[in-house]
């Protein structure tokens, strides 16, 4: 990768530096120049035209992503963009490189050198879909609501880091950043708000309180077509979209429309891609992976099945444990309870195998944690004193247990689980039940979203027929997604099939999923874990100063949370797994942090009429 300085210039202002640039990155440097003409991964010469059409499972009642209640329509979120541009549902775009970032409404940015403020200069071209202009009003009327009516977790962050947000005319705003707090994510964060039109919501009186179709109109390349509640949602190209000849868009948003239909389960879903109903799919589940394809279309080559490159590393998807019931807060009654995970019987029997076991927050990346801390990682730690266990020091960091392939229940570990918990104080009855010295029976209950694929379903049921086996009561309670999603946001549950977000750098984003002070309530953060040692170590990761101190201290955070225990981590796929009918084009290399099946493929109109003519699609 060529990097450029930052296509800026500096003057000195008394004895500040300004820094004036078309894009951002914290340590100053940017892939592209301010020349560029497209993005290196992008075929500039896509052409524009025809529909995408996408299958999902579950159910919405609102088109509003950011509200608080309710539940958004698929993709909702991507008619809206915001001064440092983003991809279809917060994708990176750039797609080729990380934690860079360039501008879209706004032409250009600039900050001190200490990072104390940050001015964007909008482009006055750009326009919301109503055709009004996007304004700096508008840009801190979306920073002040969020605030007001946002989620609390991203509020109270927001609020101790930006004090203050200024108009300096209709197309220049200004933030400022609370002095002596880590620059980290503060250029990006403001950069990344959504631009929300002002007028709008003062004629609506609209709020984030509350679910409602009706929703602001957004300034991107799509806008909402038609809306058919738990049925269909319809994007389509807006014709008069103010940014289609930016080089930030070269090459992108080549579809005429995207379709997303809604379907009540994953086979009724999978049976409609299968019939030509919906046209492009993206698989998590393996037995259809395996099998599910050996159909005539796909030997024809009506439908492609493609196993295609993932250079992100995996969602931290598993079982979650709720830190903030009682009888979980013993590390040795959850390491017992995830002794009856199987993940070798499960991957072999249920998964054909094509899984891997996943064992951290950052898999198969140089900030995975190994072996015992070294270097820089081992200095970090013993800057931090006691809030470090002994055995993080001195033991190699934590994997996941491994278990007899031939199996289900492997006695092995179940017999290492039963001491467990004997150990702290679970005493197996009479009744084959454990209880604790007051009585109290060990009784959990695990949330499940039913609309789950029946592969995932399978592999969790085995699961707690195993915890059953070591005498624990337990529940597995199949909800459908707006049940789940409630519930989810009250945290209510003991274990809950969820996952975390996966991290390549630092950012205030850290402290919403792992932080000690939004741990009560923030939808980041689904064990409440709070950790004055994980609080200290993202601390340092934010005060870092060097690309190296950064990454040492993100692997010690690795090693951190992999020590807490507060997921059983299960499985997962290096590669996308996608099948599409063969109309849609790709560019020969896919960019490590997107798929960008929404983003940079495109349509062939001449691969479309021989579908139709086979009569593989109508």
């Amino acid at each position: 990768m060529v990097l450029a300085l930052m296509a800026s210039h500096a003057r000195a202002d008394g004895h500040e530096t300004i820094i004036s640039s078309h894009g951002y990155s914290f340590y100053g440097d940017l892939t592209y120049p301010a020349d560029f003409t497209h993005f290196n991964y992008v075929n500039p010469d896509a052409p524009k035209g025809g529909e995408i059409a996408l299958g999902t499972v579950g159910t919405f009642d609102s088109m509003h992503p950011y509200t608080r209640k309710g539940r958004a329509g698929a993709l909702s979120s991507s008619i809206y963009e915001s001064l440092l541009g983003e991809g279809v549902n917060s994708t990176a775009v750039p797609a080729d490189v990380y934690a860079e970032y360039y501008c879209l409404l706004c032409e250009r940015l600039e900050y001190d050198e200490g990072k104390n403020w940050v001015i964007f200069y909008m482009r006055p071209e750009a326009r919301f879909s109503d055709g009004t202009p996007v304004t700096a009003h508008d840009i801190a009327f979306s920073h002040n609501l969020l605030l007001d009516e946002g989620l609390k977790s991203y509020a109270d962050a927001v609020r101790k880091l930006i004090p203050k947000v200024e108009v300096l005319d209709d197309y220049t705003i200004k933030f400022y950043f609370t002095e002596g707090v880590s620059r980290r994510s503060l250029i990006e964060q403001v950069g990344g708000v959504p631009a929300w039109s002002k007028k709008w919501y003062e004629e609506t009186g609209a709020s984030l309180d509350e679910s409602r179709l009706e929703i602001s109109p957004g300034s991107g390349p799509y806008v909402v077509d038609s809306v058919d509640v738990n049925r269909r949602v319809v994007y389509k190209r807006n014709p008069d979209y103010w940014g289609n000849d930016l080089p930030f868009n070269k090459g992108r948003n080549n579809f005429d429309s995207i379709r997303i239909e809604y379907f009540g389960d994953a086979e009724a879903a999978f049976q409609a891609f299968l019939a030509g109903e919906f046209t492009f799919r993206s698989e998590n589940d393996s037995k259809k992976w395996a099998t599910g394809y050996d159909t005539p279309k796909v030997a024809s080559g009506a439908i492609v099945q493609a196993d295609l490159p993932d250079g992100a590393p995996p969602t931290p998807s598993g079982i979650v444990f709720n830190l903030g019931r009682e009888q979980l807060q013993d590390t040795r009654v959850r390491e017992a309870i995830a002794l009856a995970y199987n993940f070798e019987w499960t991957n072999a029997s249920l998964q054909y195998g094509l899984f891997k076991q996943r064992a951290s927050y950052t898999q198969d990346t140089p900030l995975m944690a190994t072996g015992l801390p070294e270097g820089a990682e081992l200095e970090l730690l013993q800057s931090l004193g006691d809030l470090v266990p002994a055995d993080m020091l001195t033991q190699e960091v934590r994997v996941p247990h491994t278990s007899n392939e031939a199996r289900l229940f492997d006695r092995r570990n179940a017999r290492t689980a039963m001491a467990l918990l004997d150990e702290a104080g679970w005493a197996v009855g009479d009744d084959g039940i454990r209880r604790n010295a007051a009585g109290e029976k060990l009784s959990l209950s695990f949330l499940f979203n039913s609309s789950s694929p029946d592969t995932l379903s399978g592999a969790m049921e085995n699961f707690v027929s195993n915890v059953r086996k070591l005498g624990i009561e337990i529940e597995l309670e199949k909800v459908d997604p707006s049940q789940y999603t409630s519930r989810e946001r009250d945290r209510d549950y003991d274990l809950v099939f969820d996952a975390y977000a996966a991290f390549l750098g630092t950012g205030t984003g850290l402290l919403q999923r792992f932080g000690s002070e939004a741990a009560e309530f923030s939808l980041f953060n689904p064990a409440g874990l709070a950790s004055p040692l994980v609080d200290a170590i993202i601390d340092a990761s934010l005060n870092a100063q060097t690309r190296e101190e950064e990454q040492a201290s993100l692997m010690a955070l690795d090693r951190a949370l992999r020590h807490a225990f507060i997921m059983i981590p299960l499985w997962y796929n290096p590669s996308y797994w996608v099948a599409y009918y063969d109309k849609f084009e790709h560019p020969e290399t896919i960019p490590p942090y997107a798929l960008g099946q929404l983003d940079f493929w495109w349509y062939n109109e001449e691969k479309a009429q021989a579908l139709k003519a086979s009569g593989a699609l109508r």
